[in-house]
Order: C-alpha cells, then structure tokens, then sequence
C-alpha cells in the first residue's frame, strides 16, 4: 500500500507540473514574457506592449496591416480605447485646448474624428508653463496616388503646427514599404519623394518642418541610428511577436523594424533641430492603428532614459463601399485620390459611396435615413467646416426631407474644390523645395 500511495504521489505531482509547464506557456502567450517567480507582469500592460493587439473577442480587427469590422457604423472606438489602453478624447479635454489656445479646436476634435489620447494634459501643462515640444507623424509610402484618408492625420498636424507654433518631424518609411511590399528599394524611395509633394501641398511651414526617408536619414545621422540600437536592445522577440504578430518566418528587417518608427520619438534623433537635449516632449498625431508602435515606445523610453512621446489618435476614414473598412490605395473604387479629377470624383460618389437610405424616395421621405452608416455623411463630417450646418443635414437626411442623391451633391460639391485646390498648390511644389524639406537643418525654433 506503501508503494501505491508512493506512485499516486508521484503522478499528482506529474499531473501538477504538467498543469504548471501549460499555465507558463499560457502565461508566455498572454504576455508575451517568461514566467519569473516574484515577478507579477506590469500592471498597465497596454503599455508594456505585450499583450496582441488583435485580442478581444468583438468582431472588430485593428492593426497596423489590417482595418476590419462587421458593423455598418464602423468600429467601435470606445471600445478599442478600453482594448489599447488609451484615454478618451472628452469635452473636457476640448474644452481645455480651447481654453489654452484662446480659439476655437479644430473640427476633428469637436467632432470626435481624433478621439483618443495618452498623456495630452501632461503636454498642456508643459505649454502652460511655456516648455516647448515638437510633433511627430508620418507617412508609409507605398505608391504614387495618395487618398484623402492619407490626409487627415496632416490637415490635423498644419493646425497643429500653427496653432502651437512648434517644429514638426514627418518620417517617411520607405523603408517598411520595401520589407512588406514586392516593390524595389528604388521604388519605395521614388515613391517617398512623391508623397512628400502632397504632404508639403497641405501648406506645413518649410521654417519648421523636417521630412526625411529612412533610406537617406538613417545612414546619415549617427545619432537617430544610436537611439534605434538602444530601443533594438530593450525589446525582446517575444514582445514585438506578442505586439504586432510577427512569426519565425517574417525577415529580420521586419521585426527590427519597430525600432525605426520609434526613434524621431526622442528629440537627440535630431540634432540639428534639437541640439544635443533629450528631454524635448513629441506629440505624435496618427491614427489609431499605429498605436503599437507607440506603446512599445512608451514602454521603452524610461528604460532609455527619454521621455514618452505623448499620443493623439484618429478614427479611419472610410472606404466608399462601407465603414466595415478603411479607404485603401490598392483598391481605386474604395477611395477618392488627390488626382482624381471633378468628374471622377462625381462619378466615385454617386456610383461606390454606400448610402443610409431607402430604397425609393416615398420610402424615404416616409421614413429617413441613417446617416450613422452613410458614407456620404461620414465624409462630410472630415471635410464640412460648418457645425451647424452638418447638424442640418444630419436631421434633414434623418427625417426624409434630404434624399440621398441631394446629400452626395452637398459631398461632390465640397469634395470638388478641395481637391482642385490641393492639386494646384501640389503643382507649385518643385524638386528644389522638397529638397530643402528633407535636408537635415536647423529649424527655425529655439529651445
């Protein structure tokens, strides 16, 4: 009985240990870290970057490769706030901008088109007490023919740029379009080139704007290149695998890559413009589907002894077909782009651009339409400055007394001029003034 007893023993502690090497590999899975005794994970795990971003049972998917849900509305943005860990965008924060600025917020933060924040008050209550700090975005050049989704996170920068009167780094990361896509390292760098054409049309002061691609700056500033060796060293395999889904067989470049996008976070990446300070804050204006880069940053930077780049994120603009999906450059019936011309644009929104309402106009009059899932709508809140005005339409769409083809002919005609006015400002733009956007030089600003 003595040796049963013995043998059950040891297959509890077998049955027990097996328990425990799954609980481990589970744990490893969930964050993407080894199990250390002692060592609970990081509470605000949103910012330690180890927990997949495509996690969460909705039916909604957010990466920075991917856009999808299966509601007409779009995606649930309060609920990816909760999902990332980031704070929303509330009255109280507008408010507060108003207040600071002594004008009027912008209308993609009135509107809620950007939504969601880290650390915006902390950047408030540095300007309040006049410590500077410099914005950050960027543009992953993949073709020629940028779309109007491409502008937003710029029109939203220019405001910010002017009205803050701060300096602004735009990275241009051709050099992820050569290790995602099946284009040639000349061809991402030719592509860049363009893309900065339609950035500078957007009208950023040339005074206080840096625009680089990676290919050119990288290996010409030692100081950006030390800061991507320091961030390489203090992420693991096992972080950027649980963060943005990298597998054994994805290329090196792309799981180094990370590191990259980091970097213009932390002012010494920029010594011409920064001197040799450390410590200058970054605000960085993208949308949400870039946001782990930026926690992976976050994560990093006290680490590094840098401090975190502060977050304003965006909602997606929509294709035309449907809000389950954001407008994409390989699909040219989804999207409306900067060289379409009026008749295209006419002919995109009145053919593709899906519509809220009914059937026929007795239905329609009857009964309204919904102008949460249409696109038409949706596009004018990004492009119509009118507050009032848009909240006219939205009742007139909703109670019947607006059809469909009469709200598409309110979109067409705003959508026109806009972009024939972008057009001819982009034709202004010679090969020398890009060239003097991307040559690394002191700005006009004093820290």
């Amino acid at each position: 009985s003595r040796v049963s007893h013995l043998n059950k023993s040891i297959a509890e502690i077998e049955a027990a240990l097996q328990l425990l090497l799954k609980l481990k590999v589970d744990y490893k899975g969930a964050t993407g870290q080894d199990y250390q005794a002692g060592s609970p994970p990081a509470e605000n795990m949103d910012e330690s970057g180890n927990r997949s971003i495509a996690d969460g049972a909705d039916d909604d998917t957010v990466d920075p490769w991917n856009v999808s849900t299966t509601s007409a509305k779009g995606v649930d943005y309060d609920k990816l706030i909760v999902r990332f860990g980031s704070s929303k965008i509330d009255k109280e924060l507008v408010d507060r901008i108003e207040k600071v600025l002594g004008q009027k917020p912008h209308r993609f933060l009135r509107r809620g088109i950007f939504f969601s924040h880290r650390d915006m008050h902390q950047v408030l209550d540095a300007y309040e007490k006049q410590k500077a700090f410099y914005l950050y975005t960027g543009r992953g050049p993949s073709s020629e023919a940028m779309h109007m989704g491409h502008l937003i996170p710029f029109i939203f920068t220019k405001w910010l740029q002017d009205v803050f009167d701060i300096p602004l780094v735009i990275q241009m990361t051709d050099d992820e379009k050569y290790l995602w896509k099946d284009l040639t390292l000349e061809q991402c760098h030719h592509y860049a080139v363009e893309n900065a054409k339609d950035i500078i049309a957007c009208g950023f002061d040339i005074n206080k704007t840096f625009i680089f691609s990676d290919l050119d700056y990288m290996g010409s500033s030692p100081e950006f290149y030390r800061n991507v060796v320091k961030i390489q060293k203090h992420v693991t395999f096992n972080q950027v695998k649980g963060i943005f889904g990298f597998t054994e067989s994805d290329c090196i470049g792309k799981i180094s890559f990370p590191a990259i996008q980091a970097a213009p976070s932390f002012s010494n990446s920029f010594p011409q413009i920064f001197g040799g300070k450390q410590d200058v804050q970054c605000l960085i204006p993208c949308a949400i589907d870039q946001d782990p880069y930026f926690r992976m940053t976050r994560d990093v930077a006290p680490r590094i002894g840098y401090p975190k780049p502060a977050l304003l994120h965006s909602t997606f603009f929509p294709a035309l077909q449907g809000a389950q999906t954001k407008m994409s450059a390989s699909d040219a019936n989804s999207s409306i782009f900067l060289t379409d011309t009026p008749k295209q644009i006419k002919n995109k929104v009145n053919k593709h651009a899906f519509s809220g309402g009914k059937d026929t106009v007795e239905e329609h009059r009857q009964h309204g339409g919904d102008p949460d899932v249409d696109v038409s709508f949706m596009y004018l809140t990004f492009f119509l400055e009118d507050d009032e005005q848009l909240e006219k339409i939205k009742q007139d769409y909703r109670s019947g007394a607006l059809l469909t083809g009469e709200l598409k002919k309110i979109l067409i005609d705003t959508l026109q001029p806009m972009i024939s006015e972008h057009q001819e400002r982009r034709t202004q733009v010679t090969d020398e003034m890009v060239q003097q956007f991307m040559t690394p030089r002191p700005l006009n600003f004093r820290y």
